[in-house]
């Protein structure tokens, strides 16, 4: 039986320096999917035609041609595409009509999906939460929060699968079993990056989907990191950065959403706090802020559901306890300083703190202590 279109496509997607836009290019120079075989014969013929290489200029075209034509005498196309199959991913090319309709018109789309889990995931109010590797306890608190409030409102958390922000949402998510988590990352499915996230790729592909623009066998890039943000922009409704220094890739996501016309939300953070200062940065250019997930919910046109109900779980601190998380800023402070700023004891200070602990108020390291978000 012969090979369906994808196959063909698949195969291109695998040839050096085929980037989204001479993979669009090459996939849109025939009329139908069918044609895209004899686009892979032209290939390994080295008969591209110039305006499929689109970048360098036409002076650079003929160096494209032969290294395609190289490496496409290497390439078992139909081996590629069973690799792909018995992987049990699912293969998604633009002009299908399975293609992801969240991304059929933007005007940077990939030109393939490949997904790890259920496609359908995508279906649904869709909200990025994403942010800084670098992240506090405070953003990982806030990021896991909005992550479990808005799966259990029935919303598509979508990030990158990173370390820090993206990743303490979509742990949220999987706590809270409700809307499926969607990831998109910046490699091909079977390079797991970073290494430390495996388990966490394996239960979002379990539960949703992750997607990637590269075929197998890609590994991680610098320069793919960028392109995946503009794909996590296009399939979200709705952008919320919790965290971020004042550059980073978390604000490139919100660059991409506010030229798409997506509102981007931002956490508002200490003013003292690197890790906050692109998200304050945000708004102080306009965003709104991102006080919990209803701030997010309403922006959706959704009803305001009850979001609250996890935190209020918490017991009220009382007495001494209160006055000592009253006076704790968010981020750590030495045990000493809260001393200081209370005026009480250190022995009350100290059983004021277990009992923070022990509710869920705080966390304590080594002499330092934190406020949790939640």
């Amino acid at each position: 039986m012969s090979p369906p279109p994808e196959c063909w496509a698949v195969a291109l997607a695998h040839l050096p320096a085929v980037g989204p836009a001479r993979l669009r290019a090459l996939l849109g120079s025939v009329d139908t999917p069918a044609d895209w075989e004899r686009v892979w014969t032209d290939v390994r013929l080295g008969r591209v035609a110039t305006r499929c290489i689109v970048h360098p200029p036409s002076s650079g075209a003929e160096s494209i041609r032969t290294r395609w034509r190289e490496a496409a005498s290497t390439i078992d196309a139909e081996a590629r595409w069973q690799a792909h199959v018995d992987a049990g991913l699912t293969v998604l090319v633009h002009g299908r009509a399975d293609y992801p309709a969240a991304l059929v018109d933007d005007d940077d789309p990939p030109p393939i999906v490949f997904v790890r889990g259920d496609p359908d995931a995508l279906t649904g109010p869709r909200v990025a939460i994403v942010g800084t590797r670098r992240a506090s306890r405070y953003g990982i608190d806030v990021a896991r929060a909005l992550g479990a409030d808005l799966a259990r409102a029935g919303v598509v958390v979508v990030s990158g699968l990173a370390l820090g922000i993206d990743g303490a949402a979509h742990s949220g998510v999987l706590e809270a079993e409700g809307a499926p988590p969607v990831a998109v990352v910046g490699s091909g499915l079977d390079r797991v990056y970073p290494r430390a996230n495996r388990a966490l790729w394996s239960q979002v592909a379990e539960r949703g989907a992750v997607l990637a623009e590269y075929p197998l066998g890609v590994p991680a890039a610098a320069w793919q990191f960028p392109a995946r943000n503009r794909i996590i922009a296009a399939l979200s409704d709705v952008v919320v950065v919790v965290e971020s220094q004042i550059t980073g890739g978390a604000l490139g996501t919100a660059v991409e959403a506010a030229r798409r016309g997506r509102t981007v939300f931002a956490v508002p953070g200490p003013v003292t706090a690197p890790s906050s200062a692109g998200t304050n940065q945000l708004l102080h250019d306009g965003c709104p802020p991102a006080r919990d997930a209803t701030d997010v919910l309403v922006a959706l046109g959704m009803s305001e559901t009850s979001v609250r109900a996890d935190a209020e779980r918490r017991p009220s601190p009382q007495g001494d306890a209160a006055r000592v998380l009253q006076s704790l800023p968010w981020h750590a402070v030495p045990v000493e300083d809260i001393v200081v700023d209370t005026g009480l004891s250190l022995g009350a200070v100290a059983l004021a703190l277990d009992a923070l602990d022990v509710d869920g108020w705080i966390v304590q390291r080594a002499g330092w202590v934190e406020r949790m978000a939640r």
